[in-house]
């Protein structure tokens, strides 16, 4: 039998109290949703180094949903071209450290992602580019570029890798905490997200809540001493920590707007106020 007329589905009706609460209880709610999924994380998940991977991998299948709207349905509306540029920059300068330092898993995972945003780029700035809408990807480039440049000359690990490595590794990260706001502006301008760009923007934010876990978790476990593992003094680690959690709360907003349309059954994502 079908549902019966009138009644209210329970998702529906904890949105509907969410949306009316003030910004002090959203902001406490949200804090208690992501504590109780880090304490879930750690009891059932044993080895929590498999965050990072699962971080990487996530972002990566973000990558190959936008290659599929870019080739099936032949259109990039709705997707920002400054944070695939952002996102191929870090990849890049990420890459380079990788295989200077590990060599390992990650050094595959970024080469693969990395080929497929400069595949994106591709597509958006020669192929599609009579659907890229430019006027609403209007955050100038220079503002989160120069102040992460800055900010890693100051604070970078201090390894026995060269200097210039131990800035570009710096630099890669504060960069990626930041390289997804020229997308939001996008969407803040558009006031609407489409599906597929929805499913991206909404796994860059799984990817950072695993990202955050697995520094979280590692610093829980050590009791602190994994602030110095790498010999980054007392603020390396630190700012680590400080750019995943500020690229998750970024994203927090427009996760809490993705869930609520798809219960909802919307194809489209309404942003009723700025992201």
């Amino acid at each position: 039998m079908g549902r019966r007329r009138g009644a209210r589905d329970p998702v529906n009706v904890l949105f509907g109290w969410v949306r009316r609460q003030s910004v002090k209880v959203k902001t406490f709610l949200g804090a208690v949703a992501a504590i109780s999924a880090l304490v879930g994380l750690w009891l059932f998940v044993p080895d929590h180094g498999h965050f990072f991977i699962a971080s990487e991998a996530i972002h990566a299948a973000g990558i190959l949903l936008l290659i599929y709207k870019l080739t099936k349905k032949k259109t990039c509306s709705g997707l920002s071209l400054k944070s695939q540029a952002l996102t191929a920059l870090f990849l890049a300068v990420r890459l380079y450290c990788s295989l200077m330092m590990e060599n390992d898993i990650h050094t595959v995972l970024d080469g693969a992602t990395l080929v497929s945003t400069l595949w994106v780029i591709y597509m958006i700035r020669f192929k599609l580019k009579s659907t890229y809408i430019k006027e609403l990807d209007n955050m100038q480039l220079y503002r989160i570029v120069v102040p992460a440049a800055v900010l890693a000359f100051f604070v970078h690990p201090y390894t026995p890798q060269y200097i210039v490595n131990r800035f570009l590794w710096a630099f890669c990260v504060f960069l990626e905490s930041v390289s997804v706001l020229p997308q939001l502006r996008v969407m803040q301008n558009a006031k609407m997200v489409e599906p597929f760009t929805g499913h991206y923007v909404f796994a860059l934010g799984v990817s950072r809540f695993f990202s955050c876990a697995h520094w979280i978790l590692r610093i829980i476990e050590t009791k602190g001493r994994y602030f110095y593992v790498w010999g980054g003094g007392y603020l390396w680690l630190p700012a680590i920590l400080l750019c995943e959690i500020v690229q998750t709360f970024i994203l927090a907003d427009f996760c809490y707007y993705y869930v609520k349309s798809i219960m909802d059954g919307q194809l489209l994502v309404r942003l009723p106020c700025p992201v």
